[in-house]
């Protein structure tokens, strides 16, 4: 017996319950030519809606192959930011939880992109940015690796326009520069994630920032008010004490001759030994002058050379060894512990990169 409805449930005929049982209807051939024509129409209709069908999902083949292709020119940037607060950092799969958290991934879900435009959170950003592209970079995944280059690209751009900090991000975009000539080969080959092609043109843009960052003007305040030269003597210096590297101090003092002299105080840069370096580290370094005193700032550039220099931040990462929770210092998470100060540790940039090593 032949189906002739759409649905497979219907039978194609129709029946009637008698008193004897079933029977099936009879039924004049212009019932029947109507319902062969339903049928046809039907087919018809069918047939038709398979071929929209199918030049609508062509259509959107299309649209999503350029869609992609899009995304991978870099003249069609589409910022990957996530802004969450904290995160849960797991190390292996449980009942509850499958997989791991990686670098790339704690990468991308952090809110980095509020974080460098916190004065506190710029300097801890920046160095983190400086590790990954000494050694993490081919770690990242395509995604983590796009939302770096969009994170320097705004960290440029806070620069350009406050005027401050030009020197890190300069030795940051040389680092970067530097890793990428070495991980993209003269052969065509890549060890990163996308086209190869896609990183030249990256590679391209950070000469352009570079050389922006080369030709900056640094703007002549408008104020007329009080000046550092117009301070007294003993509050200029200190203020220099305040300056935790040697370079800027030594840029202070080309300003002019007077801020010059002072930055020639033995003091200043006695202090500077003392914070960067431990007493052991300096008795190895010791430099005498002729007169029998000790040059303070000789051995500091010679101990700069030898030896790292301390890092402090305003404001760094957290970690709740209790809730294995990563989160930035002035955010609450929702740690479980009775005293959850004892289970909190702040994390330098190393640190942070070493949380992810299994």
């Amino acid at each position: 017996m032949p189906f002739l409805g759409q649905d497979w449930r219907s039978p194609g005929q129709s029946w009637v319950k008698t008193e004897e049982g079933w029977k099936k209807t009879t039924a004049d051939e212009k019932n029947n030519n109507v319902s062969m024509e339903s049928f046809c129409k039907a087919e018809e209709e069918e047939e038709c809606f398979n071929k929209e069908n199918l030049v609508l999902s062509l259509n959107y083949d299309m649209a999503a192959k350029k869609r992609k292709k899009d995304q991978m020119n870099n003249n069609a940037k589409v910022p990957y930011f996530h802004r969450e607060k904290w995160i849960y950092v797991h190390k292996g799969s449980t009942k509850e939880r499958h997989g791991y958290c990686t670098l790339g991934e704690a990468f991308n879900r952090l809110d980095f992109c509020s974080a460098i435009k916190d004065t506190r959170r710029f300097n801890y950003v920046v160095r983190l940015l400086e590790l990954i592209a000494k050694s993490q970079l081919p770690s990242l995944s395509g995604v983590a690796q796009k939302n770096y280059m969009n994170i320097l690209e705004r960290v440029v751009h806070k620069v350009l326009k406050d005027q401050q900090n030009i020197r890190p991000i300069k030795e940051l975009l040389q680092m970067l520069y530097v890793s990428l000539c070495g991980l993209v080969q003269d052969m065509g080959k890549s060890v990163l994630v996308g086209n190869i092609n896609t990183w030249l043109y990256r590679m391209e843009n950070i000469l352009q920032w570079h050389q922006q960052l080369d030709n900056i003007q640094i703007n002549r305040p408008s104020s007329t008010g009080m000046t550092l030269t117009g301070l007294p003597i003993n509050l200029q210096l200190n203020i220099m004490q305040r300056l935790s590297d040697g370079r800027d101090l030594v840029s202070l003092g080309q300003v002019c001759p007077s801020l010059g002299g002072l930055a020639e105080d033995r003091l200043l840069w006695k202090r500077l030994c003392h914070h960067h370096f431990t007493d052991r580290q300096i008795r190895k370094r010791l430099m005498v002058s002729d007169k029998g005193l000790l040059e303070w700032k000789k051995m500091y550039s010679k101990l700069s050379r030898c030896y790292p220099h301390r890092e402090q931040y305003s404001d760094t990462l957290h970690f709740c060894t209790h809730c294995h929770i990563l989160f930035w210092k002035d955010t609450n998470h929702p740690c479980t512990a009775n005293n959850p100060e004892s289970c909190t540790m702040s994390l330098s940039p190393q640190d942070f990169i070493n949380l992810f090593k299994f």
